[in-house]
């Protein structure tokens, strides 16, 4: 189904259009192209993304030398969130490189929970404005459940939403006075079989609907904070497990940069994963 934010959301927050690529070279050239002032979003920042094009040209060499005195905040799991073993133990890996790159890495008990209710509650609505007009019969099972969830929502449904979502937002601001990136895992699980719908367990623990499996991914949204998801290595069966690299709000290029070092130190945007079936 095409996404109808620009018509019928201009105010949502919760997706971007951002740009996905094989290095972090590449992608900061097309953030170049796609970024910038467009007077039918409300969201848009001032400028034509001319830094993210002229950044591009430089990172591949200004940044594998190091990273230092950058303060970044490891948590392996956002607050007790069930991993994959083999994605904790890849993703494990991360924090060495940062510091081998001049980096100081605290690990943390960073508790994101309530960014699940409130992420939850905005989908639901905005599955309701911009998909609830539409033939439900031609729309997926997943979509339905997302449309009859945001029609059964209150006001105080949306209250509660935007006060979690305001705490968590001052919680960050605190965090970020102590820290430069936050680094997690991506995924809790690695990839699976297209042929599934989706993760229904992660480390033994049952997943309740096919959105939980996301909550590493889908709590970041709620943050208003910019993430890099780069290449941290591979399961013993060949499948890529990727690190999220998150800064402060407005925080592009700096997250950009500590990619880049990422992506370098390591190599392994350079490895492509085994054909499988």
């Amino acid at each position: 189904v095409p996404s109808p934010t620009a018509a019928t959301a201009a105010w949502y927050t919760l997706g971007v259009s951002g740009p996905m690529a094989r290095t972090v070279g590449d992608l900061a050239l097309l953030l170049g192209v796609i970024a910038g002032f467009d007077q039918s979003s409300p969201l848009t920042l001032p400028g034509d993304g001319s830094e993210f094009a002229a950044l591009s040209t430089g990172l591949s060499t200004a940044f594998p030398a190091g990273l230092t005195g950058l303060r970044v905040a490891w948590s392996p799991d956002l607050g007790g969130l069930p991993v994959d073993p083999d994605t904790a133990a890849i993703t494990a890996r991360a924090p060495a490189v940062f510091e081998r790159l001049g980096a100081r890495v605290e690990r943390v008990d960073l508790d994101l929970s309530a960014a699940d209710d409130a992420f939850r509650i905005y989908r639901a609505w905005y599955y309701a404005l911009a998909y609830g007009e539409l033939p439900q019969s031609e729309l997926a099972e997943n979509v339905r459940w997302n449309i009859t969830a945001g029609r059964a929502l209150t006001a105080a449904d949306v209250a509660r939403a935007e006060r979690l979502r305001t705490g968590l937002f001052r919680r960050m601001s605190a965090f970020w006075a102590n820290y430069d990136l936050l680094i997690a895992p991506v995924s809790q699980v690695p990839p699976f079989p297209v042929e599934q719908p989706h993760v229904t367990v992660v480390a033994g623990v049952p997943m309740p609907d096919y959105l939980a499996w996301m909550r590493s991914a889908y709590w970041i949204s709620v943050l208003h904070a910019p993430a890099a998801s780069v290449p941290c290595g591979f399961t013993p069966g060949g499948l890529p497990v990727g690190v999220q690299i998150v800064g402060r709000p407005y925080g592009d290029a700096g997250v950009l940069r500590a990619a880049a070092a990422f992506e370098a130190a390591t190599g392994h945007a350079a490895r492509r994963p085994p054909l499988l079936g």
